[in-house]
């Protein structure tokens, strides 16, 4: 009979990713939903990593969630970013047109540059809908786009929280209905994210947002 101390807290961890961007609210998306809080954050140094334990589809999941930086200069930290991941979730500004173009661009050619998986759930997120009267990028746009590259789409605002969970929730429950990122995500690969140092861009790395 086995005790009920070696059950482990979680039947699943899977590391997720955000991409996209400078400024178009990744880190405050990823607020938005470990800590129930809108801030409005200075730019990501490099890469950060905040971990949430939820349960959805009644399993105890543990999200690891990358936030990358958009800038230029990070750029050759990307192949770690990438791999392992089960989830990537693309995210541009509604209000700002070039960061939609530049998905198809750069970011989604990144992601088949270096994502390791072929199964990986892709999530568009279009963020910022409570500015809809800058809207620069229309919704069906969007659905448009994310038919084409075969991912999730949602519009979202991090400060008002509208759809914030959902982008995460749909996301997982994909990665769930998906049985090789499944195998991934399991027991005996549990440790492997926690031993993959984030790359370090500089001393600042961890200390940010």
């Amino acid at each position: 009979m086995d005790s009920s101390s070696s059950q482990p807290e979680f039947d699943y961890l899977f590391k997720l990713l955000l991409i996209g961007d400078s400024g178009v609210g990744k880190s405050s998306l990823l607020l938005s939903f470990t800590s129930d809080t809108f801030e409005d954050l200075s730019p990501t140094i490099g890469v950060d990593f905040k971990v949430k334990l939820v349960t959805l589809g009644g399993k105890k999941l543990k999200l690891a969630i990358w936030d990358t930086a958009g800038q230029e200069r990070f750029r050759t930290l990307t192949s770690s970013y990438y791999r392992g991941a089960q989830g990537i979730i693309m995210v541009y500004d509604v209000t700002r047109r070039e960061t939609f173009t530049n998905l198809s661009d750069i970011w989604a050619k990144e992601i088949d540059l270096y994502s390791t998986n072929q199964d990986c759930i892709k999530m568009l997120v279009g963020n910022k809908v409570d500015k809809e009267s800058e809207r620069a990028v229309t919704k069906k746009e969007g659905i448009d786009f994310a038919r084409e590259y075969g991912c999730l789409f949602l519009e979202c605002s991090a400060k008002t929280r509208v759809n914030v969970e959902q982008c995460f929730e749909e996301l997982v429950l994909k990665i769930l209905e998906t049985p090789s990122l499944l195998a991934e995500g399991s027991k005996g690969v549990k440790t492997n994210i926690f031993k993959q140092k984030p790359p370090q861009a500089d001393a600042s790395t961890s200390s940010c947002c």
